[in-house]
């Protein structure tokens, strides 16, 4: 079992940033721009960064969650599983 240093921060953690990816993905209907993406994500926490968006996001598109055309992206739940 993998213990966590005591002063991590868990919100910071790359499976709950992408958790907050897809809420925000969710409410939005069809495609956003990625800028308007970071814009939102950043503003919910002052420690978020960019980079902290960018590899959330890499994540999420690895494992099927994400549809991109262009420089929009998209939330795909076509083919998961409730």
């Amino acid at each position: 079992m993998i213990l966590p240093h005591p002063d991590s921060n868990f919100s910071l953690n790359l499976m709950v940033l992408g958790a907050d990816i897809i809420k925000h993905l969710k409410k939005e209907k069809g495609y956003i721009l990625v800028e308007k993406a970071i814009d939102h994500f950043t503003k919910q926490d002052i420690k978020r960064t960019p980079a902290m968006f960018l590899n959330a996001l890499t994540f999420l598109y690895a494992l099927g969650f994400i549809e991109k055309k262009g420089y929009r992206i998209r939330l795909d739940l076509s083919n998961k599983e409730d």
